[in-house]
């Protein structure tokens, strides 16, 4: 893999996942308590012994950038040829933000050249799986292709979602739309499609080649499944690349947490007994930035008050979190999170430094970093009290207090102590 560069797309504005990217990046929102989504696809790369690396952004990057430089960069040693670079808009070619994913390779195509490397994986740094590239490099190199398309069986029903394909016998793509509204299925199998991950490797100089034609296009809108991969189906060899999952279970697991309720969900998935996504898998390490902060404590058990015991049943609870007297069910933590005493949290997701005061009460909520919830409240009992209080409120039912929501202020709470 040591001619091979990846490209990780990550300047996304995820605006389907507001207010949690409010202030940041899809792929820099947290997820599983102690990770942030790009952590999938950089512990991919590492994995593969993909280590040389550019990430490019766009949109509020701060904690994305801030993110890699703590928790990424240790792992890469620049003499040996490794890195791990955060490369913002330069507009070195053009004066716009980037137009699409294509566009956003192509406006990069000078640091890419500078690397001399003999394949380009490209990656979207927003979805959630374990997957080896170094084995679609190699399906890529046996079979001679121009461009390998990451594929993967998702539901027909979903198909409209994604780029859907055609393969003949030998994985050659014949045909390819991109979110159509009636997916063909695969032959045999009226349920299913078979979809693009986004996930590409291209042979370096036709990759070049094939951005500088489309960028003279100006009918073009400068993006790898409207205008790439259509215009190379019959001109080259294409071929699909059938997803291979690292996770260790008889599913083959990945998600698109685009939606608030998409990630709600995959992050309970993890409290399950035994969760379709392996986070405890060593072979397959998934590894994040992490901070310096004593190990997770529980208080109030041994006094002798049912209603003021320290617990947490069905949850993941991170570093530096302080159960003082409350009690979390079918929930998820995230560092240095303090639920105080009678305080009950259930089916909820607590991002950093969130503070539960005493006799709250949390129920299918989303809080962010670090959000003050005073004592007493209670969020996700009465959804339409939530929304006048200006909460959001996703399809599914799942409250969302954004940062700058000041939590203390909604509620009425000067008659509470």
């Amino acid at each position: 893999m040591k001619d091979t560069l990846a490209v990780i797309l990550a300047g996304g504005k995820g605006s389907r996942l507001e207010p949690l990217t409010r202030d940041r990046a899809k792929p820099a929102v947290p997820f599983g308590g102690n990770y942030r989504i790009i952590d999938f696809t950089l512990s991919n790369c590492l994995n593969s012994g993909l280590r040389r690396m550019l990430v490019l952004t766009q949109y509020k990057a701060m904690s994305l950038d801030r993110h890699i430089d703590l928790g990424w960069r240790h792992f890469f040693c620049r003499e040996l040829g490794e890195f791990i670079d955060v490369v913002p808009p330069q507009q070195r070619i053009d004066q716009q933000w980037y137009q699409g994913t294509a566009d956003a390779v192509y406006q990069n195509i000078y640091v890419i050249e500078k690397e001399h490397p003999s394949y380009v994986v490209i990656l979207a740094g927003d979805h959630i799986y374990k997957m080896n590239y170094h084995t679609m490099v190699e399906f890529h190199r046996e079979v001679g292709a121009d461009l390998t398309i990451g594929a993967l069986r998702v539901p027909r029903s979903d198909g409209h979602r994604f780029g859907i394909m055609q393969v003949d016998s030998s994985d050659r793509v014949i045909s390819f739309a991109e979110k159509p509204l009636d997916p063909q299925p695969i032959p045999g199998d009226e349920n299913h499609c078979l979809a693009s991950m986004g996930i590409y490797v291209f042979t370096a100089r036709f990759l070049f080649e094939q951005l500088l034609r489309d960028a003279t296009n100006p009918h073009s809108q400068h993006d790898f499944g409207r205008d790439i991969i259509p215009y190379l189906i019959e001109r080259h060899r294409v071929y699909a690349f059938p997803f291979r999952d690292e996770n260790r279970k008889s599913d083959a697991y990945w998600r698109d947490v685009g939606t608030l309720d998409a990630y709600y969900e995959a992050n309970m998935d993890l409290v399950c007994v035994d969760p379709l996504l392996n986070m405890y898998d060593e072979k397959w390490p998934i590894r994040t930035y992490q901070p310096n902060l004593p190990p997770p404590k529980f208080v109030f058990g041994s006094r002798g008050n049912d209603e003021r015991r320290g617990m947490a049943l069905d949850s993941i609870v991170c570093q530096g979190c302080i159960i003082s007297g409350g009690q979390v069910l079918r929930s998820i933590l995230s560092p240095s999170v303090r639920v105080n005493s009678y305080a009950l949290v259930e089916d909820s997701i607590l991002f950093e430094g969130v503070n539960v005061g005493r006799h709250a009460r949390i129920r299918r909520a989303i809080i962010d970093k670090g959000v003050q919830i005073p004592p007493h409240a209670e969020i996700g009992y009465d959804l339409e009290q939530d929304r006048r209080r200006g909460f959001a409120v996703s399809e599914g039912g799942v409250v969302v207090i954004a940062k700058s929501d000041g939590v203390e202020q909604v509620f009425d709470v000067g008659h509470l102590d």
